[in-house]
């Protein structure tokens, strides 16, 4: 489901035209008489989705037993 706007509309409306395109439509802001599609706005896309753990198996962290850091090192002081 989209919704169209002209600009003058578009303008005086933006906050009904974001709560449509933060529910998933699509706006569509159009120009003059011919209302000729100029923008189309519409929800971000969705983040990828990201594998966990591609290097299992492929690395190792090793910390000697006698590795030491001041508390002062590991904050950056």
């Amino acid at each position: 489901m989209s919704a169209t706007f002209t600009i003058g509309q578009f303008k005086a409306r933006l906050p009904e035209a974001l709560a449509l395109v933060h529910k998933g439509q699509a706006v569509t802001v159009t120009y003059g008489r011919n209302k000729r599609p100029v923008a189309v706005f519409g929800p971000p896309p969705a983040a990828p989705k990201r594998k966990l753990g591609l290097l299992v198996g492929k690395a190792t962290v090793r910390i000697s037993p006698d590795w030491k850091i001041t508390d002062e090192e590991f904050l950056g002081s």
